[in-house]
């Protein structure tokens, strides 16, 4: 056993231990960073496979993005830990009877003979798998990728809708009602009457002598 295969069982196990505790911890803070964990250490897994790209990409945006936003949001919010956990133990038979289903498919895949692949061959001087990446992407899956962009971006459109609410000590602008605005209606002459105007005596200071003995 070489020392990639010694580093690859043990990312896999610490994988394995972390993904375990993100869904057993009871501190919403400390399943987050278990997570940050495991996201880490598949980082280290790609880099093991010679993908630096995915697992940079990894560590960039979701440990330092949107698990930042899972702290900050987990946080900021005031969490009833105990009502959510209520009934975990109820679905404990069920989510583990499909987790081991999981496991089998998995284990049956990967002893099955079409599984098997060739040593992979030594790389070129000068190889990019960043390159080979978006060769691959925006031709051989070219329409997969657009596919998936377009129901990304529908989940995104649907997340906003479904969690937006109207409040009325907020400022809104309605699109709609901006496209049906006419030319008419922005506009609006008003007739007000021609005031008189005043004309000033040019004060000397001899009258404002006088005005002050008046005074």
């Amino acid at each position: 056993m070489d020392f990639k295969a010694i580093l690859f069982y043990i990312f896999a196990a610490i994988l394995v231990l972390a993904a375990l505790r993100v869904i057993t911890a009871r501190n919403p803070v400390h399943a987050a960073l278990f997570l940050v964990l495991a996201f880490f250490t598949s980082a280290g897994l790609w880099v093991l496979l010679r993908a630096e790209f995915l697992a940079i990409s990894l560590v960039l945006v979701y440990v330092g993005a949107v698990m930042v936003l899972f702290l900050f949001v987990v946080m900021m919010l005031d969490l009833d830990v105990d009502k959510l956990r209520r009934g975990f133990w109820n679905v404990l038979p069920l989510a583990g009877t499909i987790g081991a289903v999981i496991v089998l498919e998995m284990v049956f895949v990967l002893l099955s003979p079409a599984f098997d692949t060739p040593q992979p061959k030594p790389l070129p001087v000068g190889y990019s798998n960043t390159k080979e990446l978006g060769r691959l992407l925006y031709t051989d899956y070219a329409y997969g990728f657009e596919l998936a962009a377009m129901i990304l971006t529908v989940a995104i459109v649907a997340a906003i809708a479904l969690t937006l609410r109207e409040r009325k000590d907020a400022k809104s602008q309605d699109p709609a009602a901006q496209v049906r605005v006419k030319a008419s209606d922005r506009l609006r002459m008003v007739q007000m009457k021609s005031s008189t105007e005043v004309v000033a005596t040019p004060t000397t200071p001899a009258a404002t002598q006088e005005a002050g003995k008046g005074a």
